[in-house]
Parts: structure tokens; C-alpha cells; sequence
């Protein structure tokens, strides 16, 4: 029998591994993506050979209601992948309110409302995976990220309550968090910061968003059975 999994952002660079992951071991795919369908063709040819099920859904999840337009696309379901997400870099004081509001929407309010849309077909499979990708900062906030920080910390905290809440229904529920990963996210930064941030790291090293993918496998797998409301954190040792 077919595996579905929704993987939210998976136009991005970590949301193009985890699917990549996932196709390669077996399951069929949701691919939601917003504006940049390029790489979502890209997948779909790739995966061609695997031989599942790949189905593209365009979603705006920065819009209100937005999230309801992936949820009437989903059929069969098994897993959950929140890998979608947007950046903000500068002073607290000089954000605006549309920052806040699209930032916390985007990152925690959305992603809420489409679990709690979602959650009954797993619930009734009783069986099943939620993971979100944080971030490390979601663990330890990061000055002029301040917006960003708040916002994966609020990720971690609803996977936090929610595993204890499903833990009986046999639905797990977990989060990634990432450190310095080398995707298009990185691209604002300087040659030289980006060398600070490598020293900074006890690994010497950025992670790869294939170093996620493999968290993300490893978590909704039956090796993880007994795993549920963790963080992983995936950032080479940064901050620990």
C-alpha cells in the first residue's frame, strides 16, 4: 500500500531534499510550493522512475485561508512535513507590523491551522508522523532575527504540546531544527561572514540540506517509533 506525505515548501532547498529523501524511499508525495514552480517540475522528473504518485499544489500560505487550498488537495495521507518558511534579518525596532504578522503566520499560524485540518485522517489511520523544521534559533534566538526566533520557537512549543496530546492515538509528533544550512537562505550573507559562521561551528563546517532530509527520514521512520515532542537539533554541534 502507498505512503502519502504532504511536504510544505517543497520548492525550497531543504524542502527539495526531503522530498527527494522520501521519494527515494517509497512514498508518494503532496508538493506544496507558492511562487517558484521551476524546481517542483524539476522533482516531478526526476521522480518519474520511482514510479509513486507526486502531486503539485500551488498555496499561498502567507494569505488567510491560504493553508485550506492545500488541505481540500489531500487525500490519503501518512505524513506530515512543514518545511516551509520565510526570512527576516534586522533590528526588532525597525520591523513593521505586516512583518510581524506575515512572520508569525507564515512560520506558526498556518502550519497550526492545516495540522488541526489534516490531523483526522492520520488520527484515524491511528498511525502516522507530523515534523516541523525549526531552527536553531527557535531553540536559542538569535539577535536581529528577533521576528524569525520567536516564530520557530512558537513551532517548537506546539509540537511539544501537541506530541503529549496525540501520544495515545499513535500520531507522532517532532520538530528538526537546523543550524547554519548551505541553501539560498544563506545567499544575503557576505563570503566573510559566511567563514565566521564555519569557525563558529565546532564541526568547521555548514550543514547540507540532505543532513535534514536524513533527520526528517530517520524521524517519521518505525527506527523512531518510541520518539515523540523531541527536537533534533541538526547544526553541528553550534549552540549546544
Amino acid at each position: 500500500m502507498k505512503k502519502f506525505a504532504l511536504v510544505t515548501g517543497a520548492s525550497g532547498g531543504i524542502g527539495q531534499a526531503v522530498c527527494r529523501k522520501l521519494a527515494q524511499n517509497g512514498y508518494s508525495l503532496y508538493l506544496h510550493y507558492n511562487q517558484n514552480a521551476a524546481p517542483i517540475d524539476s522533482l516531478l522528473q526526476e521522480f518519474a522512475e520511482y514510479g509513486g504518485e507526486y502531486i503539485p499544489i500551488q498555496a499561498d500560505l502567507s494569505v488567510h485561508g491560504g493553508y485550506k487550498k492545500i488541505a481540500a488537495n489531500i487525500f490519503s495521507l501518512d505524513e506530515i512535513v512543514i518545511t516551509s518558511g520565510i526570512a527576516h534579518y534586522g533590528l526588532f525596532t525597525d520591523m513593521t507590523d505586516r512583518d510581524a504578522e506575515d512572520m508569525l503566520y507564515v512560520h506558526a499560524t498556518a502550519p497550526i491551522l492545516l495540522t488541526k485540518e489534516l490531523l483526522p485522517k492520520l488520527i484515524k489511520k491511528g498511525t502516522g508522523s507530523i515534523v516541523f523544521i525549526s531552527s536553531i534559533w527557535g531553540q536559542t534566538g538569535s539577535a536581529c532575527e528577533v521576528l524569525y526566533s520567536a516564530a520557530k520557537g512558537a513551532q517548537i512549543s506546539f509540537v511539544k504540546a501537541l506530541s503529549k496530546e496525540l501520544a495515545l492515538s499513535g500520531v507522532r509528533v517532532n520538530t528538526v531544527a537546523p543550524g547554519a544550512i548551505s541553501t539560498n537562505m544563506m545567499s544575503g550573507f557576505s563570503e566573510e561572514e559566511i567563514l565566521g559562521i564555519q569557525e563558529d561551528v565546532p564541526m568547521g563546517k555548514m550543514g547540507t540540506a540532505q543532513n535534514v532530509a536524513d533527520a526528517v527520514q530517520f524521524l517519521i521512520s518505525d527506527q523512531a517509533s518510541y520518539i515523540t515532542g523531541q527536537v533534533l537539533a541538526v547544526n553541528g554541534g553550534w549552540y549546544t
